[in-house]
């Protein structure tokens, strides 16, 4: 892979491939069962589009478990560029298995490819600037680590994987702990040495989480202006986050304004997905 594993990714590619054939082939491939049981063939994938690529992982995988007899012959590697009509990778082996694996290894690749490209489409627009991108929660159900991995092949960061490597305190959680001050300390009881983040949406609130020691400050649709000039000539160790709402369009109206912010989060990093375009060719 390209970048260093999440923790799990292995085995996730394992568990995603496997529910994805299994709802795909069922009781067999009744199809398939129209080419000839030994019939050899050979297979072209190509991108009508450019992209940046993502998915080998997940198409090796395919075929592993579907027919080790497939031969895979790569043209890319993940976090590159394709142009259109480029060819991705070649298939050769057993034509049944070719037909039988096709849609399963594109609906990957064609998914992560489309997050890899809005990701860097996304990380573009800070490039120079102290600024990470970072994706959320708002993952498909089941493929939340490929996901996250295919973000990061397209140039932009992780933020917390679910609900047990960080701590993000919103509302409801402040309210529940009594305060700002109360619901970080407890944080730090529960968990040393775990990120703890603040979620505000005023002033007030901003200057709470400066003061309860938290680690990240979540600014949720707060004017970026009144934040600088709220802030101007203060230090401070949090990092803080834009959120809320954001888009490519809102980073270029805002750059101006990101002086004290180190990261963004964006949901439609994995929430808006459109795939990418592709196309398998068979032939004997």
């Amino acid at each position: 892979m390209k970048n260093h594993p999440l923790p799990g990714l292995e085995a996730d590619i394992i568990r995603n491939v496997t529910a994805a054939l299994a709802e795909d082939i069922g009781e067999g491939d009744i199809t398939a069962q129209l080419v000839p049981a030994d019939e050899m063939a050979h297979a072209k994938v190509i991108t009508r589009e450019d992209c940046i690529f993502c998915g080998k992982a997940w198409v090796t995988e395919t075929f592993r478990q579907l027919d080790p007899q497939v031969d895979i012959i790569w043209h890319i590697d993940d976090g590159q560029t394709a142009c259109a009509n480029s060819l991705l990778f070649e298939f050769k082996g057993p034509a049944r298995s070719l037909l039988t694996g096709e849609r399963t290894a594109l609906n990957f690749v064609q998914l992560l490819s489309g997050i890899a490209t809005t990701a860097q489409q996304y990380a573009q627009q800070v490039e120079g600037l102290p600024i990470q991108i970072l994706d959320t929660r708002k993952t498909l159900p089941g493929l939340r680590l490929a996901q996250k991995y295919a973000v990061t092949c397209g140039g932009c960061h992780n933020h917390r994987i679910g609900l047990f490597d960080a701590f993000l305190i919103k509302e409801n959680h402040i309210a529940a702990a009594g305060s700002i001050e109360n619901a970080v300390t407890k944080a730090r009881d529960i968990a040393p040495g775990k990120p703890v983040e603040v979620e505000v949406e005023t002033l007030e609130e901003l200057d709470q989480a400066l003061a309860s020691g938290a680690d990240i400050i979540m600014l949720d649709e707060m004017d970026l202006a009144e934040v600088n000039q709220h802030l101007e000539g203060r230090e401070f160790t949090a990092q803080l986050e834009v959120s809320g709402g954001v888009d490519i369009a809102k980073i270029n109206a805002q750059k101006a304004l990101f002086k004290n912010i180190s990261r963004i989060s964006v949901g439609a990093l994995t929430k808006h997905c459109r795939a990418v375009d592709l196309s398998m060719r068979v032939t004997k």
